[in-house]
């Protein structure tokens, strides 16, 4: 079969016109390849069949094996202008009446003593059941029908039945000759189906363990073009062209702060040194606790870049942050006769476009900002060195257009995120890594405790207590809002990949209520929720509200652990903490204890009795409550739970892996150790093939995903 099969346009399969092509456009999908790759949101479980009056819940769908018992009759609804369509049939422990409305072409299809498979809601009607416009198959014992259904996501025009139709016409016409780009001494030594098995079996699966075998491959893929394009980045980075700053003098910046560097910012800062002292642009991150003096090491790289006759730009990733940051650089940089602003998307045009061009003419040397310092208009003159605060909200190409400013530029990333160096090359393959591993003296531990249920009156009392001290509290809950999806799907991201699913999950503290009940609870104090599905204006204004001392508790998902300085913070409590890992308890605990109250973190059990906590989530409380190094905590992190919980940012966010570039379906958190297989996978390959001249189909994979020029592998 020739490659460009999967380019046969959307239309060419039956019942895709104009018009169901433009609704396949809204998915981004163009050709018979981009249909292949639309994978299932969920799958219908209608294989776990029951008997009528096993059913006890009639809100979620379920599936029964029924036979026809009556002949259809047709009923004429006149006064609402539709029909309906009604018959009985029956199973070993009742009878239901299926009623079918503005279907009377149906009424052929159900013969007396037929069998079906029904997939719907079934509800008690005295002794009987009923069912109204289920889903049906028919049905016959030497041909089963398939377990697993998939759920697509639907855009307006689509229908289900059109997609899963669709596709089978776009597998038929593939055949079984979908090439296979992944070399098959990798697929072997992995242990991954081919291609063709993988995609009949995401659409279409035998069974749970065909389904995770997919899943299993198909993630793969995803990772292993991503590490190949990392690869392909970092070697497009190392070129020669950035400006050599060899003039730096930090030590006017130094004598303004009112401690003395610690041993390891002062390796971080030789290391900074020594790379923007060439012309092989810098390319480094700073890996360090909350609170290490990551910032002064980025001063220092501006300081040395603007003494260099270069200018320099801090990215931060929302405008609180820009604006906290400009706070407390500015007044350092004004002293050394600096000129330094803020750029955010809240400022004028006015103002925007004053500090484009003094950026643009080189009059301004230093910009701190956020995104805004990516959009169109904004130029530098002479480019020297960018700062990215917080890793994880930006990525490779984000990181890539920023540098490339008006010119090559020196690139410095920050991460608050203690890793193990283990995990580097998989995070940071682009980037070479600085560890800030001591804290400053001074630093005031934040006392952790983890209790149950049992101790709600104490904690509100607690509460109280510290409110009235004229402190702040935040309270961190694990979820935006209830659990929305059906409890009849299958969510594909909950497959282990041994095809086991796993036990159900008990109830977790959402945002959004809890937010209420804590209103309630405490009326006479201001209370407030953020959570990362707001708009960044609105969680920037409560943020800025609780950072200014107007709100006293601020209810929160983990879109906090990359916030804003409150000194008066001073409790931290975290609802449901068996279900986080310890980075991100230890994230969460380092937003209290920046200022001089004696500071709090509370880890709240989600049961009534805590020593009914499973062993695992009990020795992460327990070494919350007895460790405080952050390096430390990642190692055992690492131990207990795999790399993971690393990769998430807040809010079970994924990190945002490289700007542009988005996973179908992999899961830089939930499915780390595939992640691990694919870098080594992509490191043997282009050893001997740094060029992937060998191998056109994936060079052509890695270009589309990380959008990069056609001579980037030269």
């Amino acid at each position: 079969m020739a490659i460009n099969i999967l380019e046969t346009p959307i239309t060419k399969l039956r019942g895709v016109g104009p018009v169901k092509a433009q609704s396949y456009a809204k998915q981004g999908i163009a050709n018979v390849g981009d249909l292949l790759c639309n994978y299932p949101r969920a799958y219908e479980n209608r294989g776990n069949v029951e008997l009528l009056d096993e059913i006890s819940d009639p809100d979620i769908k379920h599936s029964v094996i029924l036979t026809v018992a009556t002949e259809p009759k047709g009923v004429r609804l006149r006064a609402r202008h539709m029909s309906m369509l009604k018959f009985r049939a029956y199973d070993d422990s009742g009878t239901a009446e299926i009623t079918f409305f503005n279907q009377d072409y149906l009424k052929d299809k159900f013969v007396l003593g037929s069998t079906f498979r029904f997939w719907g809601k079934v509800e008690r009607v005295g002794r009987r059941f009923a069912m109204s416009s289920p889903a049906f198959e028919p049905w016959y014992d030497d041909r089963p029908l398939r377990d697993l259904l998939p759920v697509y996501r639907l855009s307006e025009g689509l229908t289900q039945k059109q997609i899963s139709e669709n596709i089978e016409q776009a597998m038929a016409l593939c055949g079984s000759e979908i090439p296979d780009d992944l070399p098959n001494a990798i697929r072997i030594e992995y242990g991954l189906c081919t291609k063709n098995f993988a995609l009949k079996n995401i659409h279409a699966p035998e069974n749970y363990r065909s389904l995770a075998a997919a899943k299993k491959r198909l993630i793969f893929d995803e990772f292993f073009t991503f590490a190949l394009g990392i690869s392909v980045t970092r070697k497009r980075i190392r070129r020669s062209g950035a400006p050599v700053c060899d003039k730096g003098d930090i030590t006017p910046l130094l004598r303004q702060l009112p401690f003395p560097l610690t041993g390891a910012q002062s390796r971080v800062i030789d290391d900074i040194r020594r790379d923007m002292a060439t012309d092989c642009p810098m390319n480094r991150i700073v890996v360090g606790d909350v609170g290490s003096g990551k910032t002064v090491c980025a001063a220092a790289a501006m300081l040395i870049a603007v003494q260099s006759g270069r200018q320099a730009a801090f990215m931060a990733p929302t405008e609180i942050l820009a604006r906290q940051h400009f706070a407390d650089l500015e007044p350092m940089f004004k002293s050394l006769g600096i000129s330094c602003d803020l750029l955010i998307g809240a400022a004028t045009p006015s103002k925007k476009e004053k500090l484009k061009a003094a950026l643009a003419s080189g009059e301004l040397r230093i910009v701190i900002g956020t995104q805004a310092l990516l959009s169109d208009g904004v130029e530098f003159a002479e480019p020297g060195v960018i700062v990215t605060d917080e890793q994880h909200r930006f990525g490779v190409l984000q990181r890539a257009a920023l540098a490339g400013k008006g010119g090559r530029a020196h690139l410095l990333v920050m991460s608050a995120t203690p890793i193990p160096r283990s995990l580097a090359l998989a995070l940071y393959g682009d980037l070479d890594m600085s560890v800030i591993d001591e804290m400053p003296p001074g630093r005031k531990r934040v006392d952790t405790f983890a209790v149950d249920g049992s101790y709600r009156a104490r904690l509100d009392g607690f509460i109280r207590k510290n409110i009235d001290e004229g402190g702040q509290v935040y309270i961190v809950c694990p979820a935006v809002e209830e659990r929305e999806t059906a409890a009849d799907e299958v969510e594909l991201s909950s497959l282990a990949e041994d095809g086991i699913l796993p036990d159900t999950a008990p109830p977790l503290k959402a945002a959004v209520q809890f937010a209420e009940e804590i209103r309630q609870k405490f009326p006479e104090y201001k209370v407030e929720f953020v959570h990362g599905k707001l708009k960044s204006k609105e969680k920037d204004a409560v943020m800025k509200r609780f950072s200014e001392g107007k709100t006293h508790i601020l209810v929160s998902t983990t879109v906090i652990e990359v916030g804003v300085n409150v000194p008066n913070a001073c409790l931290m409590i975290v609802e449901n903490a068996e279900r986080f890992g310890l980075s991100q308890l230890h994230q969460l605990r380092g937003r209290v204890g920046r200022g001089n109250r004696k500071s709090y973190c509370i880890l709240v059990y989600g049961g009534d009795d805590i020593s009914q906590c499973g062993e695992t989530a009990r020795q992460r409380l327990d070494t919350m409550h007895e460790c405080y190094d952050g390096f430390a905590i990642a190692e055992r992190d690492l131990a207990m739970r795999g790399p993971g919980d690393f990769l998430r940012g807040g809010e079970d966010e994924t990190i945002r892996q490289s700007g542009g570039v988005k996973f179908k379906l992999a899961d830089l958190c939930d499915d780390a150790g595939v992640l691990s297989s694919a870098f080594s996978a992509a490191k043997k390959l282009l050893e001997d093939d740094p060029e992937l001249g060998a191998h056109p189909e994936l060079a052509s994979r890695v270009q589309s995903m990380f959008s990069l020029d056609d001579d980037t592998l030269n």
